[in-house]
């Protein structure tokens, strides 16, 4: 099992409207492609900056060749559309980590 996470840092005048948007409209669209599973949106609370909030979007897949067929048929423009929307309010880096125990 693996898990995909993506740290977001987002300016703090629009992080409720970034939470809104990753609860309301990207979270269910993921979740209706069935690839990725038990997702999981937190904040996070150290290494806080003045002018931004952090959060975690995490995903369980079951492998990575699945992961890069949802990149490829739905992520990509998922973050297409973040991006429409948040410009450059929002920066987000990926991490791909193996469930050990």
């Amino acid at each position: 099992m693996l898990i995909y996470n993506t740290t977001y840092q987002v300016d703090t005048k629009d992080a409720k409207n970034f939470v809104i948007w990753l609860t309301e409209c990207y979270m269910p669209e993921v979740e209706k492609n069935g690839k990725l599973k038990n997702g999981r949106l937190t904040q996070i609370l150290s290494h806080q900056e003045a002018d931004s909030e952090c959060f975690s979007l995490q995903w369980e897949v079951e492998d990575s060749a699945i992961l890069h067929r949802w990149h490829t048929e739905q992520g990509a423009e998922l973050n297409e559309q973040m991006m429409k929307v948040f410009k450059d309010k929002v920066v987000g880096f990926p991490t791909l980590m193996e469930v050990i125990k």
